[in-house]
């Protein structure tokens, strides 16, 4: 009897001690790797908050985190460096967060193919150029820019806006234009405005923060832009040089205003003087694809994810949002929520046309797009004068996308 116990107990023992590593095993580990700071109040932050949206709503999984692997941060550090050693920990799902991080990432990818890769805001997967097991991924920040512009273009009192841009590229080109044509369409409708009285001017500062010594400085170009009349400068950076300003040169009494951008709380900076901050939510969608590859159903896609329009700001399911800021009077704030609902009836009519169109995208791919955005409409011209749409007309998504030029009446260079 004791020796069929002794048996017994070491069947039991082996099956316990055989079970360790299988339960280990059942841990989902990703990696996200981040352009700059993960608490640098913008881009970066909010992709670290989507991370930490899928640990706090995925069962036993586990977020590793690079920071800052730009060429000022981390020079000696490349992406394939930092991939390894996330794979090397047992990453099972890489997010590769910035357009500076679209043309290792095919590369490193094929070198780990058992491994999913999501490049954030690139689209290599939609032309076909990416390896299988790269997808890609963007909010449609399209809407939150033309929010932003819309919030401007209600506050400004002497006309004059001024745009603060990262590196010149066919995504910064087009998110500055939305803020453009929101400015102009609720500085005309709202405001009475003519919009040929509307200056908008953009300055582009090289990256998408500051590098002393390679970039030009944020802090100075915001001041630039208020010194030369702009009473609202609008971010597209990603960092929050141009709230702090605005709030230093508020709190010496002048009647100025800034729209941060990229991050839920970047009106803390400097809220009685915030007009208000059009955000990434990266949660939903970061769980969403973690999801899927451990579910085995993941297949390649291009996701340009949009917002809840039922519940803009809704953290559980918007791809975007906008946070009205204490800059906004009542007035101000009735009107850019009129200015909203006109944004979400043209994304949800069904008279909206589906203006998306990729004849050359690889078969199969899964695609995640809008049928078209509100205010990208005819006559819309660039900024030489090429025709992008006739009266009438909404401008196709790929070409919003792949714009090329500022639009007509911009201030600044394209290229």
């Amino acid at each position: 009897m004791n020796r069929r116990i002794v048996v017994v107990f070491s069947i039991l023992l082996l099956l316990v001690i055989s079970g360790i590593p299988a339960l280990a095993q059942d841990e989902f580990v990703f990696g996200v790797v981040l352009v700059g700071p993960q608490n640098d109040r913008g881009w970066s932050q909010a992709h670290f908050e989507g991370g930490k949206f899928v640990e706090e709503n995925l069962e036993n999984s586990r977020m590793l985190v690079f920071e800052s692997l730009n060429p000022a941060d981390a020079p000696e550090t490349t992406l394939m460096d930092v991939v390894t050693e996330m794979v090397d920990e047992g990453a099972q799902l890489i997010f590769t967060t910035s357009d500076a991080f679209e043309e290792d990432t095919d590369p490193v990818a094929e070198a780990f193919p058992d491994v999913t890769f999501i490049n954030v805001s690139g689209d290599n997967a939609l032309t076909g150029e990416a390896p299988p097991n790269v997808g890609n991924v963007m909010g449609q920040m399209e809407w939150g820019k033309e929010i932003a512009g819309c919030a401007a273009g209600l506050a400004t009192q002497t006309g004059h806006i001024g745009y603060l841009g990262p590196l010149i590229n066919a995504e910064t080109r087009r998110l500055a234009s939305s803020a453009f044509l929101g400015a102009r369409y609720c500085w005309e409708n709202f405001r009475d405005g003519d919009p040929a009285d509307l200056q908008f001017d953009v300055t582009w500062i090289g990256f998408w923060f500051n590098i002393p010594g390679v970039t030009l400085d944020p802090t100075e170009e915001t001041n630039t832009f208020f010194d030369n009349g702009a009473d609202v400068v609008i971010s597209g950076i990603d960092t929050t040089e141009a709230i702090v300003v605005a709030g230093q040169r508020a709190s010496e009494g002048e009647d100025i205003f800034a729209v941060p951008y990229d991050f839920t709380g970047a009106c803390d900076e400097a809220p009685e003087i915030c007009l208000g901050v059009p955000f990434f939510n990266w949660g939903p969608a970061y769980l969403d694809i973690a999801q899927r590859v451990i579910d085995g159903t993941w297949e390649q896609a291009w996701e340009w994810v949009g917002p809840d329009w039922d519940d803009l700001n809704n953290l559980s399911t918007t791809g975007i949002g906008f946070i009205f800021g204490d800059g906004l009077d009542e007035e101000q704030s009735t009107q850019l929520g009129e200015f909203i609902d006109l944004l979400s009836e043209v994304a949800n009519s069904p008279d909206t046309p589906n203006t998306f169109n990729a004849p050359d995208a690889p078969e199969g791919l899964d695609i995640v797009a809008p049928n078209a955005f509100a205010l990208w409409e005819g006559p819309l011209a660039k900024q030489d004068g090429t025709p992008l749409a006739e009266e009438g007309e909404l401008v196709p998504v790929l070409d919003v996308w792949y714009l090329d030029q500022l639009l007509e009446g911009m201030n600044g260079v394209s290229n």
